[in-house]
């Protein structure tokens, strides 16, 4: 979405969510003409759907985390609202929200624990809510809330919002369907939405750019199971009798994750597609052979899609109805941006106003911004830094050199917070940063580079800057990110690869979008990780210009690098490791002719 979409969005609401809206007026008139209840019962089972798989969008799709236990969250809103509407007499519209808080809390407990573990991804994940679904099924089973026999409500009074009580199921579907898909169309172009996105791209990087990871995907997991127990809740009273067997079988986790992929679980209308096509094959064919058929459907169309449409047939369509338009557009931009082509904008034409951290630049030589002290780090038997000091000054150039394996990236890993040290000291001025999370060291000022890029593949070049700016030293909200991420896609020479993904650059686009979202982040401490490697000689020399534009915007860098050339003409002061010690620290001449240094470089036999 452009910032000027955003800005429509604004002034005249969202078009999608009003289309939603009146499709939902529409779909609320049908209990009141008289419908066969064949047909109510058949369009509830329709919107029960789009809020389950929706709903398992949110953290699966959106963030990347593949549940399947969302069966567990969906029992225990049916068992929530069974109890309290039969056993207490509570009505049943006042179980609704209990049930989604009761959901809610049982995934929030869940993931506080689960989330800190950081092996605890992808399938490893997925069993494990697999697993919990069953311990669930269990205790229920075992204990008063089921016993075994189940639990009836056929006597529990059905609030009458329309004629028949059909109806009043109908209309409780349809509400909870369309909150739920409103709900994740505005994650989705939210400022939560596009962190959570990063995590299922790169969530290392996603921390470090300043996602709260942690948080996010906490508050995606409770999103999700809320849905999924209001939706248990409605379902206990539409089948009147919950059972054990039949709440925590494995076709709701099943179901849901079908519907998800097939329609497109990263797009917000994607699982509702899929839900409806599902639930047509599966309930149009009710008996007998027919509903084989049914079945063999759904295989059909899944096995189609996972091979031709791996994205799901929404996104798929929605990228091709897209560039048609925008097809020939798209070839000349490519042939206007080659390598050669690219250079650096001057400062003024993109207003970045005084510096990049908002501070004016002193030029204090004696009081660094950035200061390491004694700093250690190891990694099982072998010892990455060895009691490393370091100091970066406000707007100063500090060259990290070093040969390969001096520990040079595990320094830049553990000032950016992805590594905590063992021992010693980082600081932030007068901040320390040893035990901060790394998005919190984020919003202090800090920024990097990756040596081998590490852009997030399915945003797009603009987002991908953005979303440095959003979770930046100064946060914005998502319209102002995309202007600000114009400006520095501009200064670097991207301003016409905006709309495309990471995956259609080039090695040296890469290397200067990894600058554009440093830059968006206005830091005040960067940390250049080998931006340079892998350039040719004429690459290199835009590169540099580059980072002497970056410093004169008020930076302070720390610079990593094996080209020595861009060392000794960029930096004002070089520190040199070895076997992660400082072996040499001054002036660039000074440091590279220590008899040390050139032994490390040259070896022994060169050393006069």
């Amino acid at each position: 979405m452009t910032a000027a979409a955003s800005g429509r969005e604004r002034r005249g609401g969202d078009p999608a969510l009003c289309v939603l809206a009146v499709v939902a007026v529409a779909l609320t008139a049908l209990p009141f003409i008289g419908l066969p209840a064949f047909y109510e019962s058949f369009i509830y089972l329709a919107f029960h759907w789009i809020a389950l798989a929706t709903s398992w969008s949110v953290l699966s799709g959106y963030a990347g985390y593949f549940s399947f236990g969302h069966g567990a969250f969906f029992g225990a809103g049916m068992y929530t609202t069974s109890t309290l509407t039969a056993a207490f007499g509570l009505p049943f519209l006042a179980t609704l929200p209990i049930a989604a808080l009761v959901a809610a809390l049982l995934a929030a407990g869940i993931g506080a624990v689960v989330f800190r573990v950081k092996r605890l991804r992808g399938e490893l994940f997925g069993l494990l809510t697999l697993a919990i679904t069953f311990v669930l099924a269990t205790i229920v089973l075992n204990t008063p809330i089921d016993g075994g026999p189940g639990v009836y409500l056929s006597n529990v009074p059905i609030p009458k919002l329309v004629p028949s009580p059909n109806g009043t199921i109908y209309l409780l579907g349809l509400v909870l369907a369309v909150a739920t898909l409103a709900t994740a169309r505005i994650v989705s172009r939210s400022r939560f939405g596009l962190g959570l996105f990063a995590i299922s791209d790169d969530e290392d990087v996603a921390e470090v750019k300043g996602v709260p990871t942690f948080r996010y995907k906490l508050l995606a997991f409770a999103l999700s199971a809320a849905v999924a127990g209001a939706a248990g809740g409605t379902q206990a009273i539409y089948v009147g009798y919950v059972t054990v067997g039949e709440t925590f079988a494995v076709t709701v986790p099943l179901y849901v994750v079908l519907m998800s992929i097939l329609g497109g679980a990263r797009h917000w209308l994607g699982p509702a597609a899929g839900a409806v096509v599902i639930t047509a094959s599966l309930y149009a064919f009710t008996s007998g052979e027919r509903a084989i058929v049914g079945r063999a459907i759904v295989a059909f169309a899944l096995v189609v899609v996972i091979l031709l449409l791996p994205q799901g047939v929404v996104p798929t369509l929605l990228g091709w109805w897209r560039s048609r338009g925008t097809r020939h557009r798209a070839a000349s931009e490519a042939r206007a941006v080659s390598p050669d082509a690219i250079t650096v904008a001057d400062t003024d034409e993109v207003t970045l106003g005084v510096t990049i951290d908002g501070r004016p630049n002193s030029g204090d030589a004696t009081s660094p911004v950035l200061d390491c002290r004694q700093v250690w780090k190891s990694f099982g038997g072998i010892q990455a830094l060895r009691g490393v000091d370091l100091a970066i000054e406000r707007g100063a150039i500090v060259g990290l050199v070093g040969p390969n394996g001096s520990g040079k990236t595990t320094l830049i890993n553990v000032i950016s917070g992805h590594y905590r040290a063992d021992r010693g000291e980082v600081a932030l001025g007068p901040t320390p940063l040893t035990t901060r999370a790394a998005h919190e060291i984020a919003h202090l000022g800090v920024a990097r580079t990756y040596q081998v890029p590490r852009p997030f593949a399915r945003l797009s070049v603009v987002d991908n800057v953005a979303l440095a700016a959003t979770f930046g030293a100064t946060p914005c909200s998502l319209a102002e990110a995309r202007n600000e991420a114009s400006q520095w896609l501009e200064f670097t020479g991207l301003q016409q690869r905006a709309r495309a993904l990471p995956g259609e650059l080039n090695l040296h686009e890469r290397k200067f979008l990894e600058l554009a979202r440093v830059l968006a982040a206005r830091p005040r401490v960067i940390l250049l990780d080998e931006v340079l490697s892998g350039l040719n000689p004429a690459e290199i020399g835009s590169a540099i210009r580059l980072i002497q534009k970056i410093r004169e915007a008020g930076a302070s860098i720390l610079f990593v690098e094996h080209v020595i050339r861009a060392v000794v003409e960029l930096s004002d002061r070089v520190t040199v490791l070895n076997e992660g010690q400082v072996i040499a620290s001054g002036s660039p001449r000074e440091a590279m002719r220590d008899p040390r240094v050139m032994q490390v470089y040259l070896g022994t036999s060169h050393v006069a």
